[in-house]
């Protein structure tokens, strides 16, 4: 039987070739199928090369320019690149990237992990919860943050009322410099919580229940059964979820412009909205184009170094 298999395993890449040199030698009807196929899909494939592609070769090859939307342009080489080394708008700008995603990224993701295990119980009302939960994630992230600026007015907010009830005066929220990022935060975990705790709930609910009942059975407690069997087992969920939360936190951009634009003091204003302030109020593409090209770059990193990780995790049981 292992010999068989083991030959069946070998024999794998040999039929590979073979129906490949079939196809190209004489299966017309599959060559017709298979341009058939590409045939539908070439609408997609335009489209992500016209709106995906194409813009992002041009803006590497605009990075190394001194480019004008009105003007002439001109070739400067990594001049951009250089001129971010000393620019303390851009270093703060990095800073505040990577602080709005070490603080939203794991909060998120472990908040949506403890909503899934509690929500994939037989709790009163889960299907409300779940969907309660859920709302924000399809509600215009400008709606939101329109109604979060006003919860968080320091005059007629809500939420600042709410707390002079409880004896707690807080400060101005949007307005403090020291609060506008924790606010700013606030929103960002609030509104994609839901999304990721989905994610969570698909990965729990695919876990067999016979583990459980097994390790019920040996006397397991609750945190010995997520701990040998929940968690190892959400391995490529957490991998998952981790890569697109932080993806999505280091683009963070619409509640950001909508209720704060950056400010105050520039102490929210992340890499995408000073691309933003920089490409389209202050007309300095290529520079832009630079720091975009950073950023990319940045997210390139974080996913391989988060695949490397959890592929080399060792699972115990």
């Amino acid at each position: 039987m292992a010999r068989n298999g083991s030959a069946g395993v070998l024999a794998a890449p040999a039929r590979r070739l073979r129906d490949g040199v079939a196809y190209w030698g004489a299966s017309p009807l599959r060559r017709r199928r298979i341009l058939t196929a590409y045939a539908f899909m070439a609408p997609s494939l335009l489209v992500i090369a016209v709106f995906l592609v194409w813009p992002m070769i041009r803006a590497f090859q605009v990075s190394f320019m001194d480019y004008s939307v009105l003007g002439g342009s001109e070739w400067i080489g990594l001049e951009n690149y250089r001129n971010l080394l000393s620019d303390p708008a851009f270093r703060n700008a990095l800073g505040n990237t990577l602080y709005y995603a070490a603080i939203t990224t794991p909060a998120s993701v472990g908040l949506a992990l403890g909503l899934a295990l509690l929500l994939n119980q037989a709790v009163p009302a889960r299907g409300f919860f779940r969907g309660a939960i859920f709302l924000p994630v399809v509600t215009s992230l400008a709606i939101v943050a329109i109604a979060w600026t006003f919860l968080l007015d320091p005059d007629i907010g809500l939420i600042n009322y709410w707390l002079a009830k409880l004896g707690v005066h807080s400060g101005g929220w949007l307005r403090d410099p020291q609060w506008a990022m924790p606010a700013v935060i606030l929103v960002g975990i609030w509104k994609n919580v839901g999304f990721y705790m989905v994610m969570y709930l698909a990965g729990l609910q695919s876990i067999p229940r016979e583990f459980y009942e097994a390790a019920s059975v040996d006397g397991a407690t609750a945190w010995q059964r997520f701990r040998r069997i929940t968690w190892p087992l959400l391995a490529n969920t957490t991998m998952f979820v981790f890569i697109i939360a932080a993806i999505a936190a280091l683009q963070a951009f619409d509640q950001i412009y909508v209720m704060t634009r950056g400010g105050p003091f520039f102490q929210t204003e992340t890499l995408v909205m000073q691309i933003y302030r920089l490409g389209f109020t202050e007309f300095e593409m290529g520079y832009a184009a630079a720091i975009s090209w950073v950023l990319v770059l940045l997210i390139f990193v974080l996913s391989l170094l988060q695949v490397f990780y959890f592929s080399r995790r060792v699972v115990r049981y």
